[in-house]
């Protein structure tokens, strides 16, 4: 609020009175550089998506990028601890186990102390997921299992897989 007023309070009006505060007068009054980001729309979903690919493709640095276009722009960091979780799962896998716990120990971190401090866990397992080794194999199993499931056939539990105590209370 402070720059906006001093925008107004420098900037010269216009001949009808108005005073334009564009958005570079209200960066040189923040002295901050402003960032392009819709929450809702398509440029939060392209930096989200930036940020994906950049934790698939194992580029820890634009990765970490990413994550701090969506900090600086006011994501919640949850967002961000949730798609850490899914990639660690989803690209990373069994190649490393421990990606998983490093990304839920990130959501738990940032949700106990919160920002500006919650950027350190985050950007932690940014670097990893980015730098683990990938293997998408369950992601792909569970995917054929689902669709087995849906379009297959129903299939009988086999005797020897049945709950034993079943036979006993018969």
């Amino acid at each position: 609020m402070n720059a906006l007023e001093l925008a107004a309070l420098t900037t010269p009006p216009e001949a009808n009175g108005d005073i334009p505060v564009t958005l570079t007068v209200a960066e040189e009054c923040v002295q901050k550089r402003s960032l392009v980001y819709d929450k809702e729309g398509d440029q939060h979903y392209d930096i989200a998506s930036a940020f994906i690919k950049s934790l698939r493709g194992g580029d820890p640095d634009a990765a970490l990028y990413w994550m701090s276009r969506m900090l600086r722009a006011g994501d919640d960091p949850r967002f961000i601890a949730r798609r850490l979780i899914i990639s660690a799962a989803e690209d990373v896998g069994n190649a490393d186990p421990r990606a998983i716990l490093m990304a839920h120990a990130a959501l738990a971190a940032v949700e106990f102390v919160g920002l500006p401090e919650g950027r350190i866990p985050l950007a932690q397992a940014v670097v990893y997921i980015a730098s683990a080794p990938k293997s998408n194999a369950a992601y792909l199993a569970v995917d054929k299992a689902m669709s087995e499931v849906e379009n297959g056939r129903v299939r009988e539990v086999p005797n020897h897989l049945k709950d034993a105590n079943q036979d006993r209370e018969r």
